[in-house]
């Protein structure tokens, strides 16, 4: 990731953002007991301004792109160099929204298999906090199986006609550009016949409907794409080699949690420790309220949730120290997205077992307390979201541990003789 020989060393360059940050960087709003799903509309846009703002500054300050090329805007410097900076910036505010899935994963998606004119194009405004990105992979048939995408593009001219339908996509709809997976060729294998495109969100053909989920957010949303065009410009990789790109696409995704060399600060983390019921500080103080800080179970399981935290951070240390090394796979990521996964659900369960009945039947008075009954029965949603753990599982045990692939049936059979369930309506 490096472009240059001359190099400012980590030492130095940590000691250079310490000084900046104290000078110029806003510490964070007090969110910690703040529940986004209580948000409305206008305050979830007001956050993505301040976090556009952010990361504005950071350009500004020479601290965005750290580790993309000069050339596109950046610093030119290595993966080292981020961490140190993540390190730095945790006390202080940090683009938290726009940074996900912008800068992972499809800034390096574009870094990776983009033409010069679109790295050129499309980089530098991401940096400057102009533009936000999604991830239009999910479909409503498709279920963890993206490779089996229904949404067509169709070749015209110079242009492609797109037609179908995305969902499950974090905030598409404030959202300026996106990332689609679509199927170019139905007569070779589902992974064979898929390309890539950039897609301009507030073009005519793309209809945003917000999906409302049990707990009141509506940050996911569903798109339906009637004969979008596109630009044959605004293909990323090569035409039925969208699997190729598809398969970077997702290692990145999942690099998220701790290691990847585009993200700056930890906004997953942040999500995940300061979100309703998460982390220790709430549980010792809603302990404090309901009188159970004497309570044995009580101390276990706030233990618990302390225990998975160091755990957590470890883990995540190792395996980024691991693959910056060498010494690990860049897919032992997937580790990491594992175990988020799975401790978010236990936290959630915790929160939920110390709220008492007052999580299941609440009064007004103890609306706080019945958040952690919404949140119970949401947990399972950290197991999908991102990338499913399932799907970590399969990553670990074939990619990490060299396992066997389990025996799939539509490997070489033409998509358009794959069997499938009638489309929803």
């Amino acid at each position: 990731m490096s472009d240059t020989t001359d190099v400012e060393d980590v030492e130095s360059f940590a000691a250079r953002a310490r000084a900046w940050l104290a000078a110029n960087m806003p510490r964070p709003p007090d969110e910690s007991r703040r529940d986004p799903s209580d948000d409305s509309d206008e305050e979830e846009l007001r956050r993505v301004a301040r976090s556009r703002r952010l990361q504005r500054l950071l350009y500004d300050g020479g601290f965005a792109g750290i580790c993309v090329p000069s050339a596109y805007g950046g610093q030119g410097l290595t993966l080292a160099h981020q961490l140190a900076f993540n390190e730095e910036i945790a006390d202080y505010d940090y683009p938290t929204e726009t940074q996900l899935p912008t800068f992972t994963p499809c800034l390096p998606v574009i870094l990776e298999f983009g033409t010069e004119d679109q790295k050129n194009t499309h980089i530098p405004p991401m940096l400057r906090g102009e533009t936000a990105w999604m991830q239009l992979l999910s479909e409503p048939s498709g279920g963890s199986d993206v490779a089996a995408a229904l949404t067509t593009a169709a070749r015209d001219g110079d242009e492609w006609v797109l037609n179908g339908s995305k969902i499950w996509t974090t905030g598409a709809w404030w959202a300026d550009w996106g990332l689609c997976l679509a199927r170019t060729n139905w007569d070779v294998p589902k992974h064979r016949g898929l390309s890539v495109f950039m897609l301009d969100m507030h073009q005519p053909g793309i209809e945003i409907h917000r999906i409302e989920m049990l707990n009141g957010s509506r940050e996911f949303c569903q798109e339906f794409l009637t004969d979008v065009r596109v630009p044959e410009s605004l293909r990323v990789g090569a035409v039925d080699g969208g699997w190729t790109v598809g398969v970077r696409w997702m290692l990145h995704e999942r690099t998220v949690l701790g290691q990847s060399p585009y993200v700056t600060g930890e906004p997953v983390r942040r999500r995940l420790g300061q979100g309703p019921g998460g982390g220790v500080a709430p549980l010792l103080q809603r302990a404090r309220d309901l009188g159970l800080l004497t309570d044995p179970k009580a101390s276990e399981l706030i233990g618990e949730v302390f225990a998975m935290s160091v755990v957590g951070s470890t883990l995540g240390s190792h395996i980024a120290e691991g693959i910056r090394t060498g010494r690990l796979a860049e897919d032992a990521g997937a580790i990491t997205r594992l175990y988020v996964g799975t401790s978010a659900v236990r936290n959630a369960s915790i929160a939920f077992e110390l709220a008492g009945l007052s999580a299941i039947a609440w009064s007004d008075s103890e609306a706080e307390l019945g958040k952690r009954g919404i949140d119970y029965l949401m947990r399972q949603a950290a197991c999908i979201g991102g990338g499913t753990t399932e799907m970590s599982r399969n990553v670990i045990s074939e990619r990490v541990l060299g396992m066997p692939r389990e025996r799939a049936f539509d490997r070489d059979v033409p998509f358009r003789d794959v069997p499938r369930s009638a489309p929803q309506r």
